[in-house]
Parts: C-alpha cells; sequence; structure tokens
C-alpha cells in the first residue's frame, strides 16, 4: 500500500468518531455526579448542589480542578509501579468497552458514508466481557499495591462480586444470543428496527442482565467493596488527587457504559417506533436515533441513581447468595426455556 493510497478520509472519521465517543462518556461521567446529587437531593427534600453555577452546574468542573490540584500521595510501603497501573486500567478499560456500540445508523457526508460506530465488530458483545473481565485486575492490583489490609481485603471482595454476577449475566446474554443469532451490536438493533424491542422477547433475561449490571458497577445496594462502615473506604482507601478520580470516573463511565449497553440489546437502541415512517432525510433520522439513544441512556442512568437512594446495602453473604443460588439458577432456567422455544420455532 502506498502513501497517496491510503483513505485519509476513514482515518480522519475514526480518530474524531473515537475522540467524540471518548468525550462524550468523559463529560456524561462527570454530569453523573452533579445529576447523582441533584436526584439524592430531590429524594431526601433537600437543595443539593446549587452554589457553583446556576442550579450548581458548575460543580463537576470544581469537584475536577479540586482532583487535579490536590497533592499525589502514594504510601512508603507501596509498590509504586502497580499503584499507578491499578487506576491506569480501570480507566482504559472504562473507555474501551464504548469502541462497540452502536450510537446511530449512518451519516453522509461530503459523499462519504460515516458510521457512528468506532468498530463494528462481528463478536461485538465477546469483546465487551473480555474488555470487562480485564477490569477486574484494576482493582485487585490497587488494592494490594496500597499494602493496606483494608484495601486489599475490598479488593478481594469487588473480584468475588464481579466474577460471581459476570456468569448469570453471561448466561443471560446467551439466551438474547439464541433469539438473535448475532454477537454483532449493530445487527441486534437493526433486527429491533423491524420488529418488536428484545425485552419482549427477553424479559427475565433483561432483569437479570439489570442486577447483574448494578453489580458489576459497585452500585447500591451492591456497593459493598466501598462499604464505608465497614472497609473505610475500600479499595482505592489509599488513593488520593486523580488516581482516585480514575477509580471514581471509571465507575460513572461504567455506568454509563452498561446503560448504552441494556439500551442498545433489549430497547432498540437508536431504533424508535415509527421512524422509518417519518419521512426525513436519512442524516437526519440518524440524527434523531441518536437522541432516542440517549434519552435511554439517561433514563437507565436515572434509575441507577434513584435505586442508590430507596434500597438499603446488601450484607456480602446475601449478595452472594442472590448471585449464586438465585440469579445463575434463574439464568440457566431461562436459558434452557429460550433454547426449548428457538428449537420449536426451527422445527
Amino acid at each position: 500500500m502506498t502513501f497517496l493510497s491510503i483513505d485519509w478520509f476513514f482515518i480522519l472519521e475514526k480518530i474524531l468518531l473515537i475522540s467524540a465517543v471518548l468525550v462524550l462518556s468523559l463529560v456524561v461521567a462527570m454530569y453523573s455526579t452533579w445529576g447523582e446529587r441533584k436526584v439524592a437531593a430531590w429524594i431526601q427534600d433537600r437543595l443539593g448542589p446549587n452554589r457553583a453555577g446556576p442550579i450548581g452546574l458548575l460543580q463537576p468542573l470544581a469537584d475536577g480542578g479540586k482532583l487535579f490540584f490536590k497533592e499525589e500521595i502514594i504510601p512508603t510501603n507501596a509498590n509504586r509501579f502497580l499503584f499507578i497501573l491499578g487506576p491506569s486500567i480501570a480507566m482504559l478499560v472504562a473507555c474501551m468497552t464504548s469502541a462497540v456500540i452502536p450510537w446511530g445508523d449512518t451519516l453522509t457526508i461530503a459523499g462519504h458514508t460515516v458510521s457512528l460506530q468506532v468498530a463494528d465488530v462481528n463478536i461485538g458483545i465477546l469483546f465487551i466481557f473480555g474488555v470487562l473481565s480485564v477490569g477486574v485486575y484494576g482493582i485487585m492490583i490497587g488494592g494490594w499495591a496500597s499494602n493496606n489490609k483494608y484495601s486489599l481485603l475490598a479488593s478481594v471482595r469487588a473480584a468475588s462480586q464481579i466474577i460471581s454476577y459476570e456468569l448469570p449475566m453471561g448466561l443471560a446474554l446467551i439466551a438474547l444470543l439464541m433469539l438473535t443469532g448475532t454477537l454483532s451490536l449493530k445487527e441486534i438493533v437493526e433486527q429491533q428496527r423491524h420488529g418488536l424491542w428484545n425485552v419482549v422477547y427477553q424479559p427475565l433475561g433483561f432483569f437479570i442482565f439489570l442486577v447483574c449490571a448494578f453489580a458489576e458497577c459497585n452500585r447500591a445496594p451492591f456497593d459493598l467493596p466501598e462499604a464505608e462502615n465497614e472497609l473505610n473506604g475500600g479499595y482505592h482507601l489509599e488513593y488520593s488527587s486523580m488516581k482516585l478520580g480514575f477509580y471514581l470516573f471509571a465507575e460513572y463511565i461504567n455506568m454509563f457504559v452498561s446503560s448504552a449497553l441494556m439500551a442498545t440489546m433489549y430497547f432498540g437502541g437508536y431504533a424508535f417506533p415509527g421512524m422509518d415512517s417519518l419521512g426525513v432525510s436519512p442524516n437526519t433520522l440518524t440524527i434523531l436515533g441518536f437522541v432516542a439513544l440517549f434519552v435511554k441512556i439517561l433514563l437507565f442512568i436515572f434509575f441507577f441513581m434513584w435505586v442508590r437512594w430507596t434500597v438499603p446495602r446488601f450484607r456480602y453473604d446475601q449478595l452472594m447468595r442472590l448471585g449464586w443460588r438465585v440469579m445463575i439458577p434463574l439464568a440457566l432456567a431461562n436459558m434452557l426455556i429460550t433454547g426449548a422455544i428457538v428449537l420449536a420455532r426451527q422445527h
């Protein structure tokens, strides 16, 4: 391949799309902290952040500035390299998962067709699970490298929790894949565009995935790795400044990506009822599809926050019992029932 034969428009398109998705993830994560405090205030009949800017909209910028300028502290007996590597892995993994999510259909720009998906791979769901499985190392490495027994205990609890709830989540997705016959997220959305949303066919699978998403994101009532009354803050107890910010940002980005995944796999993604009969231009339809997907994501994020401030935290034995004795059997039953239905349809 010569220098002149390289498709520079394609390279520029992907660079801009990657940058846009990264910025979108960071901005949503940043303002999710503001939204969390506003939702908590609304539920508890308080005002929430209201000093920095109109209705407190500049509060996330103030918090980010504070994290940037706080003193960097690394414990004396900590493993310096691993101490820095832990939050870096957590942040990297959180950002990578958004690469295969279809944010919209296609745009036509200057005669070029631009897909609003960084990578349309035919194993998109496997890619997400593979990347998410690496995320536990960020937590384990950070807890172990801190040389603090409370941080280590929290990281072990986090690893056990994530591994336990990845199993029913994967089983729930197997049932979905039996129905769709594909691992491509774009194809799953297109199937829902011309039919009913998958949540109609897989209500139990969606419920299992939703519960597991709470556990995977360390969100209440499954925020045991950060239980202050037991662990003094959890696996990032010894972290400060932007290293702590990376861990906190990674959690909110994971919540954003989990919401995008649930909206994509079970609620039509960028597809919405009647979109093909609007009579608008393809570019306008793509933009409306992105808006529809973003609204679904925001509704899921609001649900994550609502549950946090209304449901009490589980005990750790309750958490593990729910995962192994309830969620896994339910996921297996859902998978077997779905398999039987698909087999009956084929014959």
